[in-house]
């Protein structure tokens, strides 16, 4: 098992603190460091983190195997591949991947996939185990950093079954005219918090921030990449967005993603928490009066007075 301690960075600035830095001197800087990744750019990188490194290339070797052994061949045999090498030029609306998913929670479906290795399926369920320690390890370092108790977004994703967990397991083949095909198209998550171990060599993940596609490196060293989805953007009233990202086909080898979804429950009910939320339908007058006693005060508390008074409003 690898130190539980934790080194975030982005591609334009190599931040980078532990886990063990939150209980010390430099836990404001760490939480702080934290934030803006989730604020600013919607993704980091995150090593050290928990998960044992020896059970990431496993899993990454037997999900080779498989791939080399069921997957490869009829990718290539595919309408898609057989379109692009034959003709130059696929039809819009194809991505150059070959994929499956398997869910973890509520309930597993590993077994419905008889072609996986039993060793592949007992290594993927502890792995999943330790990943989601991390996922909610995670949204609680997100909840004290907006403000919210540290089980909110747990709580939030729950429904009536607890949080959704799944994994996307791809390749991405190697691809003679990748100028023709996007490996996947440009697409935000739907989800939640996502967690992703990818190919160590191989590159081809870019996100898009400040006007231009921002390129992923290879994760070296057990690197997990991580990023927030859709619910995230609106949990948070706008505060973490979930960000534009795309994968490009390549000429120089295939490509590996095993991205694990930590998600909403599928009856969960999601909205901006209410905390979060600006007072809101409110009179103005009403707020100058309260501002007149108020004036040199911090805002935050005046804010929160606001929205009792439109309640009743």
């Amino acid at each position: 098992m690898e130190d539980p301690l934790c080194q975030l960075t982005t591609p334009s600035a190599h931040w980078m603190y532990d886990f063990n830095e939150l209980n010390g001197d430099k836990r404001s800087e760490t939480m702080a460091l934290l934030h803006h990744a989730c604020e600013k750019w919607g993704f980091f990188q995150v090593v050290n983190h928990g998960v044992d490194g020896e059970l990431m290339e496993k899993v990454k070797g037997l999900f080779n195997i498989h791939y080399d052994k069921c997957m490869k061949g009829s990718f290539y045999e595919s309408e898609t591949a057989k379109r692009l090498m034959e003709s130059g030029g696929v039809t819009s609306g194809a991505d150059w991947e070959t994929t499956f998913f398997i869910c973890h929670r509520p309930t597993s479906n590993i077994d419905e996939f008889t072609a996986l290795s039993k060793e592949f399926c007992e290594a993927m369920d502890e792995y999943i185990k330790q990943v989601i320690k991390l996922a909610e390890k995670l949204s609680e370092l997100m909840c004290e950093n907006l403000g919210l108790e540290k089980s909110y977004l747990m709580s939030a994703f729950s429904g009536s079954a607890g949080p959704s967990v799944g994994t996307k397991l791809a390749k991405y083949p190697q691809c003679p005219q990748p100028e023709f095909v996007r490996g996947l198209r440009e697409h935000t998550d739907a989800g939640g918090i996502i967690l992703l171990l990818q190919d160590d060599q191989v590159p081809g993940l870019e996100f898009f921030k400040d006007e231009q596609w921002v390129q992923i490196p290879p994760s070296k060293n057990n690197t997990l990449f991580v990023n927030t989805g859709d619910q995230v953007e609106v949990l948070s009233n706008g505060r973490y967005k979930s960000t534009l990202h795309r994968v490009m086909a390549g000429k120089d080898g295939s490509r590996l993603s095993i991205a694990t979804f930590y998600n909403p429950a599928g009856d969960a009910i999601i909205s901006p928490a209410p905390k979060l939320l600006y007072p809101n339908h409110y009179c103005f007058q009403d707020y100058l009066k309260l501002y007149a006693t108020t004036k040199f005060a911090d805002k935050g508390p005046r804010f929160e007075s606001m929205k009792k008074i439109a309640k009743v409003v």
